[in-house]
C-alpha cells in the first residue's frame, strides 16, 4: 500500500503543477482584456515568485497532511485485522479526503492572490484573478478525484472485502457525470461567456485579445472535458464490463466466478450484488446436487420441472429388489465401520448396474434396495430393463463383492409412482403389487442357488430379445399370497 501512497503523492504534485500552469496561462490570456500593456510585466514579476513559493509550501503542507491521514486510516491493513466502522468509511473516502485538501489549497490560493492583486492593481482585476484560480482549481480537483479514485481501487477492494457497505459511500454515477460536465466543460465555457460579454460591452478592447482568450478557453474546454469524460466513463465501464464477463462465465457453467468489488458507489453495489447472485446459484447447485444424490437425478429433474405436489399416477414399471443374505450375522462378526464399508461397496455396485439400464434406485432399506424402471422417466420396455439390470447386477456382485451373498427379485406391472408423505416432508416412491412381488421373490431367491428370480408376468411383458435369456422353471406360493406365482431364472 506504500506504492499507492507514493502514486497519490506524485499525483497531487503533478495535478497542482499542471493546474497552476493552466490557470497562469488563462490569466495571461485574460490580462490584455482588462488592463493595459504597460502594467502586464509588473503584475507578472510580482505574482510569479509568489506562485512558486505558495505552490511549494502548500504542496508540502497538504502532502504531509494527506500522508498522515492515509497511514492512520490504513492501520487496520498493516495490522492485518478487520477495519472498524470509522476506519472502513475513512478508507472508502480517501479520494474524497484528498480532493478536499486540494480544494482547500486552491481556495486559499484564490483568496491570497485576489488580495495581493487588489493591493497592487485593483479590486476588479483581483476578482478576475480569484475567480480564475478558483474555477481552475475546481476543474483540477475534479480530474484529480477521478485519477486518485482509480489509483485507490486496490485499497478500496480490500476494504470492501473486509466489510461490505450497507449503502453507497462514494459519489454516484449521476453525480460523477454531472461533475465531469460541469467542471470539465461548463467552467471553461463560463469563462468563454464572460470573455465574450466583456468584449461586447467594454470599449477599447482589442478584438484579437478577445479571440485569443476565447480560442484558448475553447481548447481547454475541449481537451479537459474529453479527458474527464474518458476517465468518468472508464470508472463506470470497467466494473460493468467485469460484471458482464462474469455473467458470460456463469452462462458457460462456471459458477465459481467472482467479481472484485472495488467501488464504493452503486457500481460497487452492482458488483457485490453479482457476487451474491453467483453465491446463490452455487448454493442452489449444491442443493440440487445433494437432492439428486438423495432421491436420484431423474426424480430431482422431474421435481424441478413439474413441481412437488403430493400424489402420483399409474405407470407401467419394472421392479427389482436386491437383499443381502446373512446381514445380521455379518453385523455381529464385523466392526460397525467395516459393515458400513461393505454396504457402501455393495450399494455402489447396485447403483452402477441399475443406472446403466436407465433405472432408479428408489430406496435403500438397511441391507436392501428397491430399484424401479419406467418411473419417473418413462421407458419403452421397463420389464426388459429390469431383467437386464438383474443379470448385470448378479454378475457384478459375484465378481466385485464376493464376501457377501444376495437375492434378487424382479417383477413388472401397473404401480402408482409419485410423492407420498406430508406437504412439508415427502418422498418419491412407487407403490403397487410389482414392488411387493419383487420383494417376495428376492426372499425366495436367497434360498435358491440361482440367487436371481423373476416373475413369469415380468418375463411376458419384456421384449422378445430379453425373454430369450431367461427360463421359466416352476411356480411358488410367495409369502402373503394364496395363488402360485410362476418364476424364472437367467439362462446360464
Amino acid at each position: 500500500m506504500q506504492e499507492v501512497r507514493r502514486r497519490l503523492n506524485w499525483l497531487g504534485w503533478i495535478a497542482g503543477a499542471v493546474g497552476s500552469i493552466f490557470v497562469f496561462n488563462t490569466i495571461g490570456f485574460l490580462i490584455p482584456i482588462f488592463i493595459g500593456a504597460h502594467e502586464r510585466s509588473h503584475l507578472a514579476l510580482v505574482n510569479a515568485p509568489v506562485v512558486v513559493a505558495y505552490g511549494l509550501v502548500c504542496g508540502l503542507v497538504l502532502s504531509t497532511r494527506f500522508r498522515r491521514h492515509y497511514d492512520r486510516t490504513l492501520e487496520w491493513l498493516v495490522e492485518g485485522r478487520v477495519p472498524n466502522e470509522r476506519e472502513h468509511r475513512a478508507t472508502l473516502k480517501l479520494a474524497i479526503y484528498g480532493v478536499k485538501l486540494w480544494a482547500l489549497g486552491w481556495f486559499a490560493g484564490a483568496i491570497l492572490f485576489a488580495v495581493l492583486n487588489a493591493f497592487i492593481h485593483s479590486l476588479g482585476f483581483a476578482a478576475v484573478v480569484g475567480a480564475a484560480i478558483w474555477l481552475g482549481g475546481e476543474t483540477t480537483c475534479a480530474l484529480s478525484y477521478l485519477v486518485s479514485e482509480r489509483t485507490l481501487r486496490p485499497v478500496t477492494a480490500l476494504a470492501l472485502v473486509a466489510r461490505a457497505p450497507e449503502r453507497t459511500v462514494a459519489p454516484s454515477v449521476r453525480v460523477r457525470l454531472a461533475w465531469t460536465w460541469l467542471l470539465g466543460t461548463g467552467v471553461p465555457l463560463l469563462g468563454v461567456l464572460v470573455v465574450g460579454t466583456v468584449g461586447l460591452t467594454k470599449s477599447g478592447v482589442d478584438g484579437r485579445y478577445v479571440a485569443s482568450a476565447v480560442v484558448f478557453l475553447g481548447l481547454v474546454a475541449s481537451s479537459v472535458g474529453l479527458f474527464l469524460t474518458l476517465f468518468a466513463a472508464k470508472a463506470v465501464a470497467d466494473p460493468v464490463a467485469s460484471v458482464r464477463d462474469g455473467l458470460e462465465r456463469i452462462a458457460a457453467g462456471d459458477l465459481d466466478t467472482h467479481v472484485g468489488v472495488d467501488d464504493g458507489s452503486e457500481v460497487g453495489l452492482l458488483q457485490a450484488g453479482f457476487n451474491r447472485m453467483a453465491e446463490g446459484l452455487r448454493e442452489r447447485e449444491r442443493i440440487r446436487d445433494l437432492f439428486g444424490r438423495q432421491v436420484g437425478e431423474d426424480v430431482a429433474r422431474a421435481a424441478l420441472r413439474d413441481g412437488t405436489r403430493l400424489g402420483g399416477e399409474e405407470r407401467e414399471v419394472g421392479a427389482l429388489f436386491v437383499d443381502i443374505v446373512g446381514s445380521t450375522s455379518m453385523a455381529l462378526a464385523m466392526p460397525p465401520t467395516e459393515v458400513v464399508r461393505v454396504l457402501n461397496h455393495f450399494f455402489r455396485v447396485v447403483v452402477e448396474a441399475v443406472e446403466a439400464e436407465g433405472g432408479l434406485v428408489n430406496k435403500f432399506e438397511g441391507d436392501a434396495a428397491l430399484c424401479v424402471f419406467g418411473a419417473p422417466v418413462p421407458s419403452k420396455d421397463p420389464a426388459g430393463d429390469a431383467l437386464r439390470a438383474a443379470r448385470r447386477l448378479a454378475a457384478h456382485l459375484a465378481r466385485d463383492v464376493p464376501e457377501i451373498d444376495f437375492g434378487i427379485g424382479i417383477s413388472a406391472g401397473i404401480a402408482v409412482a409419485g410423492n407420498v408423505g406430508a406437504e412439508h416432508r415427502f418422498e418419491y416412491t412407487v407403490i403397487g403389487d410389482p414392488v411387493n412381488e419383487a420383494a417376495r421373490l428376492s426372499e425366495l431367491a436367497r434360498q435358491r442357488p440361482e440367487r436371481v428370480l423373476a416373475s413369469e408376468v415380468a418375463l411376458s411383458k419384456a421384449a422378445e430379445g430379453e425373454r430369450a435369456s431367461w427360463s421359466v422353471t416352476d411356480s411358488a406360493v410367495l409369502r402373503g399370497r394364496n395363488a402360485a406365482t410362476g418364476v424364472a431364472h437367467p439362462v446360464v
